[in-house]
Parts: C-alpha cells; structure tokens; sequence
C-alpha cells in the first residue's frame, strides 16, 4: 500500500522542504555503511538520512561516532535511504527486507532505527508498517507533514479531538492524514510512544508540527536545543538523545 507514496513524497521533496535533493538510484541495492562497536555489539541503530544527505554525508557528518561515544556498545548501519527509494513507492519494505531483516537475523538484543527530518519520517512510516518490530525509534527534527493538516489538528482542540474520518489506504492525496492517524494512536495508548526519543531545534522551521507531536511521548523523552533544522544542532542533540536513553535504561 506504500506505492502511493511515490508522487507523495516527491511533491515533498520539491515542493516543500526545498533546498539540496540527494535522490539516489532505487534500482539498486540501498546504499549501506557499516560502523563496528568499539565494544562487544549488543545493540545497532539503523540511520537514515535527510533529503540532502547520501551516505557519503552520513559518514562526513560524524553521527556514527557520536553513536557510539554514547553507546559503545552499538554497532551502526548508515542506511542511504534517499528521495528515490521514496518517490519508487518502495521504501519501507526496501528497508525492511535489505537492511532490518538480516540486522535481526544477526540476533542483536536491541536493534534502533533513526534519522533527520525526511529519515525521521521514514522512522516513523516504518514503525507504522511493522509496529514492535524494532526497539525503538530516535527522531531528529522529523518531517510530519504541511501546515494543512496541522491547522486542521489544531482546530479541532488537539490531536486527541481531532477525527481523521475511517481509515483508508494511503495514497498520495491522504498520506499526512494517516499519518497522523497513527501518531494519534499514541494518544490512546501511551505505551506506543514508550521507546520513541525526540530532539529539534527550538528555531526548527519544522517545530510548529513537530510541537503537536511531542507531548504523546513519555516525560524526558523529547529535547529542544536552541537552532534550525540543520546538523550543527542534530549532532549534540543526538549525544544528548543517547545518553538520556542510556540513562533511562540504566534506572
């Protein structure tokens, strides 16, 4: 059902979030980076791009190493799931069959999955196609949709008032709602949310949205740093992210 999100997302990508495009060849293989504990693995987090990162960015950017100065522990899978693997209509199960399945065939105790803002998205899209699958999500400033459907949600009272209507397959025209639809779902029954982890700038262009969002997770679970939507605030908020969920496990 994820065939509609073809020309869904690609209205996203030049439409809406603008700037630099990496789009990728969906005829081939998702282009994957691995980064090996300096530990023992007993954990890996996925990570997945945003719309102006391929993996050769991902490695630049340094986020693997912060990963791991937060979890040694881990093992990370720089997964280059860019705008074509999207606009082909085949992301999700893409990244489901080439690079989730066999990291759990690996036998990990904890397998995460994280991204920027259109790889915050695909985080989330995911976890809606294989709900429990995966430990947890970590979203950095993700993109949830247009100012559209944020007023409407807004307009009703809140996310918990709002009624999206029956459920339908998602499609190019209805995709944000049915997104929010299952974010909603976190409103009623909070123990969904229970291993999401947020972070964004207080000055992220996309924050109107994500600000709905934030309060369907747990207490400690989101952080705000000052800044756009840009990596010089998603890598400390990444650390920052990292060592909260350490934290939490810890007690």
């Amino acid at each position: 059902m994820y065939r509609c999100l073809r020309w869904c997302l690609l209205l996203l990508a030049l439409n809406l979030l603008g700037g630099c495009i990496a789009l990728g060849n969906a005829a081939r293989p998702i282009p994957t980076a691995f980064v090996p504990a300096p530990q023992p693995a007993r954990q890996l987090v996925v990570f997945l791009p945003g719309r102006g990162d391929d993996l050769a960015a991902l490695q630049k950017s340094g986020i693997a190493q912060i990963i791991q100065q937060a979890w040694p522990d881990a093992d990370v899978e720089l997964a280059a799931l860019t705008m074509a693997y999207y606009t082909d209509g085949n992301a999700t199960r893409r990244l489901h069959d080439e690079v989730v399945v066999p990291a759990l065939r690996r036998g990990y105790r904890q397998v995460w999955l994280a991204g920027t803002s259109l790889g915050g998205l695909g985080a989330l899209l995911y976890d809606r196609a294989y709900p429990g699958e995966l430990h947890g999500l970590l979203l950095l400033a993700p993109y949830l949709g247009d100012a559209t459907i944020r007023r409407q949600i807004v307009a009703a009272g809140g996310l918990a008032q709002w009624n999206p209507g029956p459920a339908q397959p998602i499609s190019a025209q209805n995709w944000q709602r049915e997104l929010w639809r299952y974010l909603q779902h976190w409103s009623v029954d909070p123990a969904l949310a229970r291993h999401v982890w947020l972070a964004y700038g207080a000055q992220d262009r996309l924050r109107p949205s994500i600000a709905l969002m934030a309060p369907l997770l747990p207490r400690g679970h989101v952080l705000v740093l000052p800044g756009g939507h840009r990596w010089s605030v998603w890598k400390p908020a990444a650390r920052q992210l990292l060592q909260a969920v350490a934290h939490d496990a810890a007690h």
